[in-house]
């Protein structure tokens, strides 16, 4: 899982930027959360990143603000929109698991994440930009996840 939290940590300090949105898909322990962690760690997040399944959401302050999503348990959309999905995706960056379950309520301008356990400790990660932002940013994509 440490390699998982590095890469992602790259990605945090190296290309995320407040609006951004990346989307985490991947079964249960495929390592979300771990990858979560990492890019909290690139964004200088101080305190520990717990996963938010039971709550929801949760946000962090580090070099930009940082809000991680778990839409897993949500019956409705609707709920996402009561959390005021809508307006935080302008000022922060925004990490949505199971986020692939939500397609349809997120901006076209976003990075998809896949994980995929392969072994105890491996992972297969399998990322996808959308939109201008990350077709602007797809050399810096390839050199972390080379």
């Amino acid at each position: 899982m440490e390699e998982t939290r590095s890469l992602a940590e790259h990605l945090g300090r190296d290309l995320l930027r407040p609006g951004d949105v990346v989307v985490l898909a991947g079964s249960l322990g495929a390592g979300k959360t771990a990858f979560a962690q990492g890019v909290a760690r690139g964004l200088d997040v101080p305190e520990p990143v717990v996963s938010p399944t039971f709550m929801i959401m949760r946000e962090y302050e580090g070099r930009h603000p940082l809000a991680h999503i778990d839409v897993y348990r949500l019956d409705r959309f609707q709920e996402l929109h009561d959390l005021g999905f809508d307006e935080m995706l302008e000022d922060r960056v925004t990490l949505v698991e199971w986020g692939d379950v939500a397609e349809p309520l997120l901006p076209a301008d976003r990075l998809e994440v896949r994980l995929v356990a392969t072994g105890d400790e491996e992972r297969e990660i399998t990322v996808a930009g959308h939109g201008e932002t990350w077709a602007a940013r797809s050399r810096g994509l390839a050199q972390i996840f080379a």
